[in-house]
């Protein structure tokens, strides 16, 4: 049965299934790779191919009141700003705790199009009606669309392709902090950066695809552990807090007027630390055992105890093996890891294989007291 709110279940096809290999999870309907990931994920790099983003999901906010009402109950300023601006924000708990994020892009004076990770929106779609009260608003899903990723306007990258004109593109410049952002910790070396850009469905649907112009969900992975940024369907539970992922950076505006979860954001940034925080891996890649979400961390290696678990994994075309991970704030940074990887089941048990990795720190702990800078509005 449909969810009366989000309306039909929304059947993604691929855009091409030449060689597809479709993914799994919160992808398990867009191909992960089309037979040579690397080489797949090296065009990519390079400014050459496209990712089919069939399963993001899509929300329309239009209205008079659609920015301003936008701005009450998100953690983002959506006011002010030109039409094609682009920012993320969130949606939080009473405590702080996140419950929705959202890239979102200014497509008209009083429309906002927010673009949200595969099932997400059924949920944020309840939220904003019920919080809508008597504001002039309307909430649409906009199935018509589809997204394309792609380190560049996807148009730049499909010259020989007759694309029609996008209806948005998203494009932060990541990892630089946003208007009242606050940074928890470095920026990632030499980041790619991820654009997105919307078009017509059944526009891209219907055009001629060749496999050189793809690549799969697998290289698109890659590049967002490497830049350090979370995602909701992977990094996200039913504990985190934006300071714990690093979500100040671009997605609270931490000067704005009073929204919901404000007190634990300003609480623990003034005052305190977030109880986790995350991390980026890198794995030693002479094992050649591929590592999952879900598996524990842990200091030292098998006999060592649990710190955290690991969120996401690719395999990059530079680095190697590398992972997301969300581990306790006390782990010291320097400190050994290994990474737990399920093996099959033998006499009634399962195996385990342990992976040695090495810290790359995404969100540092500080001195007690010590606030982190925020940006220049």
């Amino acid at each position: 049965m449909s969810d009366p709110v989000s309306g039909p279940v929304r059947e993604i096809r691929p855009l091409s299934l030449h060689g597809a290999v479709l993914g799994e999870g919160p992808d398990a309907s867009v191909p992960a790779h089309y037979g040579a990931p690397l080489r797949e994920q090296r065009r990519l790099l390079e400014r050459e191919a496209v990712v089919d983003l069939g399963q993001l999901e899509l929300l329309e906010v239009s209205g008079a009141d659609a920015r301003s009402w936008m701005t009450t109950v998100t953690t983002q300023v959506l006011t002010g700003t030109p039409v094609g601006t682009s920012s993320s924000l969130a949606v939080l708990s009473p405590q702080g705790r996140v419950e929705h994020l959202a890239a979102a892009v200014v497509i008209g004076e009083e429309s906002l199009l927010l673009v949200l990770d595969a099932g997400a929106r059924a949920g944020l779609r309840r939220y904003l009606e019920m919080m809508r009260f008597a504001a002039r608003v309307e909430i649409l899903d906009r199935d018509d669309l589809r997204v394309l990723g792609a380190l560049v306007p996807a148009a730049e990258v499909l010259a020989d392709l007759d694309l029609p004109e996008p209806v948005a593109v998203w494009s932060e410049p990541w990892p630089e902090v946003a208007p009242g952002g606050v940074a928890y910790g470095p920026a990632p070396e030499d980041p790619a950066g991820q654009v997105l850009s919307v078009f017509p469905a059944a526009a891209l649907e219907a055009l001629p695809w060749q496999q050189r112009q793809l690549a799969g969900m697998s290289s698109w992975e890659a590049v967002r552990i490497a830049d350090h940024r979370a995602r909701q369907a992977r990094e996200v539970d039913e504990r985190t807090i934006p300071h714990e992922l690093d979500l100040l950076r671009t997605s609270v505006h931490t000067a704005k007027g009073c929204y919901r979860g404000q007190e634990t954001v300003a609480k623990v940034l003034n005052l305190g630390q977030p109880p986790r925080r995350l991390v980026m891996l890198h794995l030693d890649g002479s094992q050649d055992v591929p590592v999952a979400p879900g598996g524990e961390v842990r200091l030292g290696g098998a006999d060592g105890k649990v710190v955290g678990a690991v969120t996401s994994a690719a395999l990059h075309a530079d680095l190697g093996p590398i992972a997301l991970a969300v581990v306790r704030r006390a782990v010291p940074l320097d400190a050994a890891l290994s990474v737990q990887v399920l093996l099959g089941e033998a006499d009634g048990e399962t195996g385990a294989l342990w992976i040695d990795a090495s810290q790359e720190p995404v969100v540092v702990p500080r001195d007690h007291g010590e606030r982190p800078t925020t940006a220049k509005l």
